[in-house]
């Protein structure tokens, strides 16, 4: 079963022939090579371009670096990178005549020397390259040192809520259960059963993710790191920095941790894509408040695969899929503050810090949103608009519930929309 892509495939399709080099990242596991080298594939086909200008390689494949004398056992276990001269003939001998070749690269990190390779097929005006790779360091961090403004990277997340539901066999209801406990990893949503679903998180998690992140970055003290992966899983959406975990390290697990390693090892989790941070942002102050950040998985199901399944919070899960939405849709995603004056219950004023769940900002448009998963009375739709009323601008103000209600304005002009809307058609509410 083919699970369909559009979003990212019409981003590829409109960056055909742009002259920058195209970049797929993301976690692993979320489709990138499925992209690229089925779908984009097809999509050129069905355009009219001919199979043979049309150039395949992975480099973690053993059969395509036969094709050009090199072992991936023998590089596995030296730790080396892919003979770039051996690669570069072996395209020369693909090019016979001037019209657009499409060079279709996977796992290109692996290639030594890459930005220098695909710098100089940049230089080449009948090439269009496209690559994918896996970890920040070697490919988004490059685009920006390396390609001197010729990469043009697309962040591609696991599914998002709408295209697991194109291959789901039940109602959005049910749906957004099943997607919030077992997430959009494509190999696992393709699974049949509850515990095939767990048992591949499981291993994707123990043999790719943790073991991928601590042979990179060398991780010295693995037990370490793994429980501080165990306690981000753990608070995902609540507001945290490297001193306070320090902090909680010492106190609980008697460790002497500093908060300089516990900063490394969060930039690793973010390196690799498994995590992302926000940062708070003061509204009326217009400044940026460093630390604490939160953090957010790129997938609910890693998540609670990490932590055994065992705290299924709908609560943080949706507002962790709503950041999600947000970021896949191109938004910068903030943790909002505003300071309000109020007088407390003997009537002296005093000063409050309220919390917006997201300001998304996308060039000159701004949304507020707020996350709520229920908003049983109207107590608690005070406490969610509060802060949005506070802010006093013009921009769009959203509060999202998993409610069942139909999307509806009040007097104050803020929109309260039901969550299944929401992910289905977001740009119907972001415009």
């Amino acid at each position: 079963m083919e699970i369909k892509r559009d979003f990212y495939l019409n981003k590829l399709t409109d960056r055909k022939g742009n002259g920058l080099i195209k970049v797929i990242t993301g976690v692993r596991r979320c489709g990138k090579s499925y992209l690229l080298n089925t779908i984009f594939y097809n999509r050129l086909i069905s355009d009219g371009i001919n199979k043979d200008h049309i150039i395949r390689f992975a480099f973690d494949s053993a059969e395509d670096l036969s094709l050009i004398g090199e072992n991936l056992i023998d590089i596995n276990n030296s730790n080396r990178k892919v003979d770039p001269e051996k690669f570069i003939r072996y395209i020369n001998e693909k090019i016979s005549d001037n019209n657009t070749y499409y060079l279709l690269l996977d796992e290109v990190q692996l290639l030594g020397s890459f930005e220098a390779v695909l710098n100089g097929y940049l230089r080449k005006d009948n090439m269009d390259v496209y690559v994918t790779g896996s970890n920040a360091k070697f490919l988004s961090k490059d685009i920006i040192t390396e390609f001197a403004g010729r990469g043009d990277e697309i962040l591609m997340y696991p599914l998002c809520y709408s295209e697991f539901m194109t291959v789901f066999d039940a109602d959005k209801y049910e749906g957004l259960s099943q997607y919030m406990l077992y997430g959009g990893i494509p190999l696992v949503v393709l699974r049949k059963t509850d515990q095939d679903k767990i048992s591949a998180l499981d291993n994707l998690y123990r043999e790719i993710y943790v073991r991928d992140i601590v042979l990179r970055n060398n991780v010295r003290n693995q037990n370490e790191f793994e429980d501080l992966l165990n306690y981000i899983s753990s608070s995902v959406g609540l507001l945290t920095n490297p001193e306070k975990l320090k902090n909680t390290f010492r106190g609980v697990k008697k460790s002497n941790i500093s908060s300089d390693t516990i900063k490394s090892y969060l930039d690793y989790m973010e390196d690799s894509f498994l995590i992302e941070s926000a940062v708070r942002y003061d509204v009326k102050g217009k400044s940026y408040i460093e630390t604490p950040k939160k953090y957010y998985y790129s997938d609910p199901g890693l998540r609670n695969s990490r932590i055994g399944f065992r705290q299924y919070e709908p609560n943080h899960l949706m507002e962790n899929v709503i950041y999600n939405e947000l970021r896949m849709h191109g938004f910068k995603v903030d943790i909002g503050t505003v300071t309000a004056a109020e007088r407390n219950e003997s009537g002296s004023v005093v000063k409050k810090q309220l919390e917006v769940d997201f300001v998304c900002n996308m060039g000159s448009a701004r949304y507020y949103i707020q996350s709520a998963y229920s908003i049983p009375d109207a107590a608690k739709r005070e406490q969610e608009i509060r802060p949005l009323i506070k802010i006093g601008d013009s921009f769009k103000k959203i509060v999202i519930t998993g409610d069942i209600v139909p999307a509806q304005y009040d007097e104050n002009g803020i929109l309260t929309i039901n969550v299944f809307d929401f992910l289905l058609n977001p740009t119907e509410y972001l415009r």
